[in-house]
């Protein structure tokens, strides 16, 4: 299996941050490259991208910065991932937007591999298209709260 490249990794957790951001203005590059831990040059160059996607939109000067060009909730972990990455499915031959034999495929109407890669490709789609930007950073927002009850417990122990 593929794995997401290390700049679809930084783009999501920037996207993360937009997300939480979203409606209260433009967020500085310098700030989510500190928050998130990423290389300033390297986000800049990403966000670049995504901003000729259409995905995030910039304001130069003062008060300046990017945003998410829509609502969180109107952007789907599907949409990020093919944006960054292309076609889901593992292989070619199992692609919905990108079909190509595989060269060394005998019959691809009968391929056992394709056959589950396709269904690897489903399962995928159904999670990634069924979850926005807006559902992720809820989740993350519970986690944290979660993480910050138990450790607040933690130092009930100690008193």
């Amino acid at each position: 299996m593929r794995t997401l490249s290390k700049k679809t990794q930084y783009a999501l957790r920037a996207l993360y941050v937009l997300a939480g951001n979203y409606g209260q203005g433009p967020t500085l590059i310098a700030k989510m490259a500190a928050q998130e831990s990423i290389p300033q040059d390297f986000l800049e160059a990403i966000l670049l991208g995504m901003k000729r996607q259409g995905l995030v939109e910039s304001k130069k000067g003062k008060g300046g910065g990017y945003s998410l060009s829509m609502p969180p909730d109107q952007v789907t972990m599907g949409a990020i991932i093919r944006l960054l990455e292309g076609p889901l499915a593992p292989l070619p031959c199992a692609s919905e937007t990108a079909y190509r034999k595989c060269d060394e495929c005998v019959d691809d109407r009968v391929c056992g591999t394709r056959m589950v890669m396709r269904q690897v490709r489903d399962a995928m789609a159904e999670i990634l298209d069924g979850t926005t930007l807006a559902q992720v950073c809820e989740r993350m927002n519970e986690a944290k709260a979660r993480a910050s009850a138990s450790a607040d417990d933690g130092l009930m122990y100690y008193i």
